[in-house]
């Protein structure tokens, strides 16, 4: 399956609704960190809600850490900035689809790191900033998900 990744994240419901998206997908959650929270935040538990136990989520320390543990082949970082569309990725079981911090997004470091194969963006109205950081990574896991079938899934 895929693999959803958040660098640095900062928002507990972000992540809660995160959790939920890996349980109903089957995708794992790598967060690496540092956390903009801790992980037993009311917030984060509620947005969860039970879906701690079925999904698959794993914390690292920092980016050289997730890089050791997860040794991707295919790293998409989506960026507001980049010209090409998730949607012409043919994505493959195993992809990291990588998203940044909120407010910020991937730092200029991150985007140029060695493990990323592309940057790409999700189309949006011109003036707009970005969508909101859960909201992102389940059109991405979702699109991902479709170009397989969705696999698994009923």
């Amino acid at each position: 399956m895929f693999r959803l990744m958040f660098h640095e994240p900062r928002i507990p419901p972000n992540t809660g609704n995160a959790i939920r998206l890996v349980a109903g997908t089957g995708c794992e959650l790598h967060l690496v960190g540092p956390l903009g929270f801790d992980l037993s935040e009311p917030k984060l538990r509620r947005a969860g809600l039970d879906y701690h136990d079925l999904a698959s989520v794993t914390v690292h320390e920092d980016l050289p850490a997730a890089w050791s543990a997860v040794a991707p082949q295919r790293v998409y970082a989506f960026t507001a900035h980049a010209d090409t569309s998730f949607t012409d990725i043919a994505y493959q079981p195993g992809d990291v689809l990588l998203f940044g911090p909120e407010p910020t997004g991937l730092s200029a470091e991150v985007l140029a790191d060695r493990h990323v194969t592309a940057q790409v963006r999700i189309p949006m109205i011109p003036g707009r900033r970005s969508l909101n950081l859960s909201n992102a990574a389940a059109v991405a896991v979702y699109e991902a998900w479709r170009q397989h079938g969705f696999a698994g899934g009923q």
